[in-house]
């Protein structure tokens, strides 16, 4: 078993520095090194445990079933006959230092393949890429005969850049049940994403049994149906509606879940959004506002008034009172039961988007501020903030938080979530605090993805290749070593089911993975748009719905002066982009696209669509005039 270890480690010294081979691989490995020849795999392959590992075994018996989805049987063996293709798999007896907790080696040769690494995480990254490497469905040959799975023979040494590599999903906007939530889980750990933010508790509903306080799931999880989009269109509830649209997570099905995430390589961070954000907790728990009245569980109504500036106003109150000792009682209980059901080493506190008028409004709260030598209503959301973090601290946790969590001051161990752009990442390292970076305009997954007139159109656009362009690390920051890593984020008021999840978070998931697992240098767009074809294969053959938008043609308005002019760009050198201007289809009848062109006056649509080798990939746009004129810049 040495000589096995000697030879890989070996054989990598020499390699780490070697030139690409064509791969699909996402993300990018660190080291691909393509050695000429070919592993050829039928019906078997022996499996030889290199080291006795439960949590390997573990691994071995899922990805065993994945393999005879496949046709292939792995079956355990002691021996290592050459004349038997073989997986043999185990731990470094000494520690790789370049490969980490999560790194790993994967050699296929034309006699089997050889995986190694140094922990339990690395040998489950290891797994994913070599089921990349494997197809999702069987060829067959014309008289029915399964056709041998052919492999290049390669070398890989793959390591992350990053040791948070997260994905968040609101479950309060709309609930996702557990199976839904594994099946999420699943497709994540297929692409080394290790932290799942669990976006728990919101306005719209309170998703976590608290045994201490059962209200908060009998009332809190629960509102009146409501159809439509959030806002203006949905009606406030009547107190004589029945609460019928929800549900929460009992204690069991979160550890469940927790230990379904934990042998997938992935640990859990869940969130409980206070001060704000917190109707659904008052509407079981009035007492703990500062005005005490009568909460509803929000059902997607508007109750907030948002400003070009930035600023908004809450027409209901979301906040709790930051000057009620009885509100920090409560919190430290939750944040107990939290703490006990959580391993993870952070729990996150929320802290964005408070509206602070109801404070600014309140005596009482104004009479403590003045006490207590508060300046003003940051300094006292920065008070709140601090006193969370010392409950969570005091429950073996640290705490992280939106980074609003850094206005009026940071407190002492908190880790922050820079969101609403890099400035706060960059601020909150200058003083020595760890980062989670995810802002906005690489990372909000629920963005509009596509052309709006085929997507559903909210107030952002983020395109696939934007998401890929995502650098967690300004050239400028202070300290590197203190951002952890990054996340995507999907907020669900639009995404009421889980293939709309799905089909939101992927491909663009895939480009936040690849920035945050593989070398900032290895990073192409070029072959990220060629790779990713592949896995479009892989989604659909597990009917899973993903957004393919990046066929269809990018429609680019401008003006010269007195002409309307429009610019199709996509970026596959294989595709040709056809398009009408005289209200004509099919759009096989019309013009192919071969450089800008004017849109005349009248009234008339585009219609334009891409086509590969004659037959058409991706939706056909359809964009009145009056709307093309509406996107020149």
């Amino acid at each position: 078993m040495k000589r096995v270890f000697t030879l890989l480690v070996f054989t990598l010294f020499f390699l780490n520095n070697a030139a690409w081979s064509q791969h699909q691989l996402i993300p990018a490995p660190v080291s691909y090194e393509s050695s000429g020849g070919q592993l050829s795999i039928d019906q078997s392959l022996a499996l030889i445990l290199l080291t006795e590992n439960d949590d390997l075994k573990k691994q071995l018996r899922v990805f065993k079933s994945e393999l005879e989805a496949i046709g292939i049987k792995l079956t355990e063996s002691s021996g290592d006959s050459s004349a038997v293709k073989s997986l043999k798999i185990g731990y470094h007896e000494t520690a790789v230092d370049t490969l980490g907790s999560e790194g790993y080696q994967l050699i296929v040769e034309e006699g089997g393949i050889i995986l190694m690494a140094n922990t339990k995480a690395g040998s489950f990254n290891g797994l994913q890429t070599l089921k990349q490497l494997l197809p999702v469905k069987r060829e067959m040959s014309a008289e029915g005969e399964t056709i041998p799975i052919v492999i290049e023979t390669c070398i890989i040494e793959d390591f992350p850049r990053f040791g948070w590599r997260g994905l968040m999903l609101d479950v309060s906007r709309h609930f996702f049940t557990v199976d839904e939530i594994k099946a999420y889980l699943d497709q994540m750990a297929a692409y080394k994403m290790n932290v799942f933010h669990w976006h728990l508790t919101d306005d719209e509903g309170w998703r976590i049994e608290i045994k201490t306080f059962p209200r908060l799931t009998e009332v809190g999880a629960w509102r009146v149906e409501r159809h439509g989009r959030f806002g203006a269109g949905r009606a406030a509830p009547k107190k004589t509606e029945k609460t019928t649209v929800g549900g929460f997570y009992t204690q069991e099905q979160i550890k469940d879940v927790i230990a379904y995430a934990a042998e997938r390589n992935i640990t859990i961070v869940p969130e409980i959004d206070v001060p704000g954000h917190s109707m659904a907790l008052l509407a079981a728990y009035p007492q703990y506002s500062t005005r005490k009245e009568f909460k509803f569980v929000n059902p997607g109504a508007k109750f907030a008034d948002w400003f070009a500036d930035g600023t908004f106003k809450m027409n209901i109150e979301n906040t709790l009172n930051p000057a009620d000792p009885a509100v920090y009682a409560f919190l430290d209980m939750i944040f107990g039961e939290i703490a006990d059901l959580f391993p993870g080493e952070y729990i996150h506190m929320g802290g964005d988007e408070c509206y602070h008028g109801y404070w600014e409004s309140d005596p009482k709260v104004q009479d403590f501020m003045a006490k207590n030598g508060i300046k003003n209503s940051h300094e006292l959301q920065s008070y709140f903030v601090k006193r969370i973090e010392k409950i969570i601290s005091s429950k073996g946790k640290k705490m992280i938080g939106w980074d609003e969590i850094l206005e009026g001051g940071l407190a002492e161990g908190a880790a922050v979530m820079s969101w609403r752009d890099m400035k706060g990442g960059i601020e909150a390292v200058g003083l020595g605090h760890k980062v989670v970076m995810t802002p906005k305009q690489f990372t909000y997954l629920d963005y509009t993805q596509g052309d709006y007139s085929v997507e559903n159109k909210i107030y952002a656009d983020l395109s696939l290749k934007q998401t890929y362009s995502f650098e967690p690390v300004p050239d400028f920051v202070l300290d590197p070593e203190l951002i952890l890593g990054g996340q995507g984020n999907l907020w669900t008021e639009a995404i009421p089911s889980l293939s709309f999840a799905f089909y939101m978070t992927y491909p663009r998931a895939l480009a936040l993975s690849e920035s945050l697992w593989s070398t900032k240098e290895s990073k192409d767009w070029k072959s990220f748009t060629n790779r990713i074809e592949t896995h479009f294969d892989r989604f659909d053959a597990e009917n899973i719905s993903v957004a393919k938008t990046i066929y269809e043609p990018e429609v680019h308005m401008y003006s010269d002066g007195r002409k309307l002019m429009c610019e199709l760009r996509n970026p596959y050198e294989d595709i040709d982009m056809y398009y009408t201007i005289d209200n004509t289809y099919p759009i096989t009848t019309g013009i192919k696209y071969e450089g800008p062109f004017e849109v005349p006056a009248g009234d008339l649509s585009l219609r334009t669509q891409s086509f590969r080798d004659g037959k058409s990939i991706g939706r056909l746009l359809q964009i009145p005039r009056k709307d093309l004129e509406a996107r020149v810049k």
